[in-house]
């Protein structure tokens, strides 16, 4: 019997983004506007890339 790894999402919730580098909801949105985080309209439904999240993550490890 073979064990299913798990899956790493590619893209998020806007609440679970926000969870996920601890910020609230209008924080994130704002980095949306500003275009530091990458988002993709799935239907109706706006999601947050993870890649996005890292980068944003590691460019402020380096300025700071």
């Amino acid at each position: 019997m073979s064990a299913q790894q798990p899956v790493e999402p590619i893209c998020v919730r806007v609440n679970d983004a926000a969870r996920m580098i601890g910020v609230g909801r209008t924080k994130l949105y704002e980095l949306i506007s500003s275009g530091e985080l990458e988002t993709v309209k799935i239907g109706k439904a706006t999601r947050i890339t993870t890649a996005s999240l890292r980068e944003l993550v590691n460019r402020q490890r380096v300025s700071h």
